[in-house]
This record gives structure tokens, sequence and C-alpha cells, in this order.
């Protein structure tokens, strides 16, 4: 695996490790080291189509999901737990990465999906040095800085950021994100600012723009309504999709966090969806369905596609 050259110095998020990470996760000698703990090659747990996606970028055929091991946030609750938390995946080279987009376009996906890619951003940029011919996404924490968004800057259609916190002190305890608001805020201006207002063509499917989520945390309704304000006030209807998310379980370490240990209960999603409805954003999506935080919406990361 000799694509990717090893970065000294790793300053690719924000909680900039300053660490040598090496090429594969063989020369890591079974040490972690750096926020994401992993090598320059990327992992991947799952590649396939994925029906889960909002409608705009699941459609009716699916996004061509890449789901990366690893991530740059260690939330306590995370969905993905198994992936994020302990590098469950299988290392592969650049090469085999492009060949996996080709097979899912093949398989007839809207677009090629990028999940938690952040910490494999130099892999990433090497396997868009050719133009695809559906939209890239790339799913994001939020958590970026604004010398990776550059380098990926004409290579990415469709930013789809989370905006987790708009509560700085939850940030570090959840995610141990430090200043996450502010570095999550400038990061999302950067990503309008590259691909501007969102397009979604006749077939309902979106082709450039920014989607951003937010996913509702139990007992944490200021948290939410600081993110719908700033969403508010700083993009004008038809710029940017919001997803504003009810499909949190408690998952991974969140028992020994007894405050969200539990689902989010029908009176405050109500609060808060009628909170956004009263507020000037028109574009995107809700779930009023509580059936949807379940954990049979989460993917099996088995390997396949891979």
């Amino acid at each position: 695996m000799k694509e990717v050259n090893p970065m000294t110095y790793c300053y690719v998020c924000p909680h900039r490790c300053g660490v040598d990470r090496p090429e594969n996760m063989n020369d890591l000698d079974g040490k972690m080291f750096g926020s994401c703990g992993c090598g320059m090659q990327p992992i991947v747990a799952r590649a396939g189509l994925h029906m889960w996606e909002e409608p705009v970028i699941s459609g009716t055929r699916g996004s061509g999901t890449v789901f990366f091991s690893g991530c740059n946030l260690h939330c306590v609750f995370c969905q993905n737990y198994n992936i994020s938390h302990n590098q469950i995946g299988k290392e592969i080279t650049v090469a085999r990465l492009k060949e996996i987009y080709q097979e899912l376009i093949a398989q007839g996906a809207h677009n090629i999906n990028l999940v938690t890619p952040t910490h494999f951003t130099e892999a990433i940029i090497q396997s868009l040095d050719e133009p695809l011919p559906v939209p890239v996404v790339y799913n994001t924490s939020g958590f970026e800085v604004w010398t990776t968004l550059q380098r990926l800057k004409g290579k990415v259609n469709i930013y789809m950021p989370d905006l987790k916190y708009s509560d700085d002190i939850a940030a570090l305890k959840y995610s141990n994100a430090y200043d996450y608001f502010r570095i999550t805020t400038e990061a999302i201006k950067e990503m309008y600012k590259q691909v501007g207002d969102y397009e979604i063509d006749d077939d309902g499917i979106m082709q450039k723009g920014v989607l951003i989520r937010h996913l509702i945390m139990p007992g944490m309704m200021d948290n939410t309504k600081g993110v719908i304000d700033w969403l508010a006030q700083n993009f004008k209807p038809g710029q940017v999709l919001f997803s504003l998310m009810r499909q949190y379980v408690p998952m991974g370490n969140a028992a020994a966090y007894p405050e969200i240990n539990r689902k989010v209960m029908d009176e405050e999603y109500a609060e808060l969806e009628a909170y956004l409805l009263a507020s000037t954003i028109e574009d995107g999506f809700v779930q009023e369905d509580a059936a949807c935080a379940s954990e049979e919406f989460t993917p099996i990361f088995d390997g396949s596609g891979v």
C-alpha cells in the first residue's frame, strides 16, 4: 500500500494532534495515537446502496455510501460506535476506493456518499482526481478546519454536515470537542461559500449544496433551539437544507450518562418541531415518526462491498 504518503504533523481536523500518522495500521505497531487513531490508508467498514438518508439523497435507487472507520469526534452515544471508536473495517488502497465508487455507480447510486471522511481526506482527494458522473457527498460531523475544506473545493458537490451542538459544554462532555459551535458554524459557512445554494433536479435528487443535520438529544431542548436560531439568522430560504432528526437511540457508551440514556420523548419533539416551524427556516426535513428511533436503521458493518 504505497499510494498515500505518511503525513507528518497531522492538522487535518480541529484537534490538531500534530502526530506523524503512519501509512497504514500495521505501522502503528499496536499503538493508538492521535484523535482518530488511524494511519493514512482508508479503513472502510461497509459500502453499498443506502435508502435511509434524506429523500433528496437516497431517492429511489439509494445513496452510494462508503462508511469509513474511525472518527475525529468521540461521541459517547454514537450510532455507529463499533466503527467510529473501534476502527472495525478493512484497510484499502486508494485504487480500491476508486473501484468501489464505480461499483456503486454501476448499481444505480444517485451519488457517492462519503460517511465520516475527515481523517482520510488525503486518500479521498486522491480518489477524486477525476470527476465522477454523480454528485459527491461529504457526510461529516461538521467538526472541520478551513484548510481541509479548501482542499476539497471542486471535488465535493454536496456537503452534509452535522450541527450537533450550540452548547459547547455538552459538546466537550459528550463528544470531546472543544469550541465546537464556533468551529462547526465557521466550517458550514465555508461549505456554503464553495457550493452555493442547493439544487434539486427534476427527479427530486440533490445535485449540489449544503444539507445541515441536527440530531435531537434527550433533555437538551435549548441546545436544539440554539442550532435553529443560528441557522435562521445566517441563511435565507433557498440557500441550505435543514434536517431535524428524531432518530436518537442510546447506543455506544450512553449508559454511563443517565441524562441521555433514553429516547427523545414525544412532548420534547413536539415542542422543537413547533419551534422550527415558527422560525424562518423553510427548506428541509423533519422526522415525525418515533419509529425511526430504532437500531434497525443502523447499517450492519460486515465489510460488505469493500
